[in-house]
């Protein structure tokens, strides 16, 4: 399995070919994953051909918008499915590959550790201190595409986001779990001063 090659391809791709419009789901988040990727699964033991196929799953797993606007995971899956043979990976490779993508799907219910690696990676930025900015990237993109229009609504979203969503990993849940807890503290005052609570 060419990895090398398989990155050059997918990021190119994703440089290419995702919609400027995309401010969130872009080249810089998947970026983001793969690294986070890398320091979970670090953390967690995770080495060998599952590191590999982690990594290839990060790489993959938002490759999809730039086909499709909805169901984004099957579109990635397809992606992978076409290109990964050409840079020697097993089909069995790929449909781990595909699982992994298909369980970064909201609600997160990963079924094994390398998914709870990638879904932790996908929202790794909810207990960092790059957090508001990053929301931003995501809130420019909702409205973009009319999923929803004012800060206040945008706001009661994040709190219902971050009550419900919780970290898999033992490293998650102790390097950014305390850090999620802040924001939503700071997300509930908001509310209340604006009269959203």
């Amino acid at each position: 399995m060419d990895l090398q090659a398989a990155k050059a391809y997918i990021l190119r791709k994703l440089r290419e070919e995702l919609p400027e419009r995309r401010t969130y789901h872009s080249l810089e988040h998947t970026l983001d994953v793969y690294a986070s990727v890398i320091d979970i699964a670090a953390q967690e033991g995770v080495h060998g051909d599952d590191l590999l196929l982690l990594k290839t799953a990060a790489l993959y797993h938002d490759a999809g918008f730039t086909e499709a606007e909805v169901e984004h995971e099957l579109a990635s899956c397809a992606i992978a499915r076409r290109v990964l043979p050409g840079f020697g990976y097993s089909p069995q490779y790929i449909e781990r590959v595909c699982a992994l993508i298909m369980e970064t799907q909201v609600p997160q219910r990963p079924t094994n550790l390398l998914a709870q690696v990638l879904c932790d990676a996908d929202l790794d930025y909810l207990g960092r201190e790059d957090f508001e900015r990053i929301g931003n990237l995501l809130f420019e993109e909702m409205r973009t595409y009319g999923k929803l229009t004012t800060e206040l609504e945008w706001n009661r979203l994040q709190v219902r986001f971050l009550e419900d969503h919780r970290y898999f990993t033992a490293t998650n849940r102790r390097s950014r779990g305390p850090v999620k807890v802040v924001h939503l503290e700071a997300l509930r005052r908001w509310l209340q001063e604006h009269g959203g609570a």
